[in-house]
């Protein structure tokens, strides 16, 4: 069976566990979060798999690039909605920090993956001497 090419990717691997861990636990949060914190968090954390699926299917390492920034500034978002949850003792210390850490190595490798699609200059022709 063929894959598509994002299914091959690590980083949406992990995207992919990290978003359901997110949607388990944003499920404690209190009823009244539903339309506020519960939903922004979820959009938040499944946009990071997305992005990263959308932007393999682009045409260029570059637009890809971008696609991977979309889904580090999701990413970004998930980390200070579980800020807010902390603040609003929704997530205990440890539970915050377990996430924290995840997003963390999550980001850790985005980026790296992201710098590898550096567009590569080619080199300048020399120039003769006169």
């Amino acid at each position: 069976m063929e894959s598509f090419k994002f299914e091959k990717l690590r980083i949406w691997h992990a995207a992919m566990d990290f978003g359901e861990l997110i949607f388990e636990v944003s499920g404690n949060f209190p009823i009244d979060e539903k339309y506020n914190l519960i939903s922004q968090i979820r959009r938040a954390a499944d946009s990071i798999a997305l992005n990263i699926a959308e932007g393999s299917t682009g045409q260029s390492n570059k637009e890809f690039r971008k696609f991977i920034g979309y889904s580090l500034r999701s990413l970004a978002e998930v980390v200070t909605c579980l800020h807010k949850a902390k603040r609003r003792k929704y997530l205990a210390e440890s539970e915050f920090s377990t996430f924290y850490t995840q997003a963390f190595n999550l980001m850790n490798s985005m980026g790296a993956f992201r710098a590898t699609l550096a567009v590569k200059k080619a080199p300048s022709p020399k120039k003769p001497r006169t």
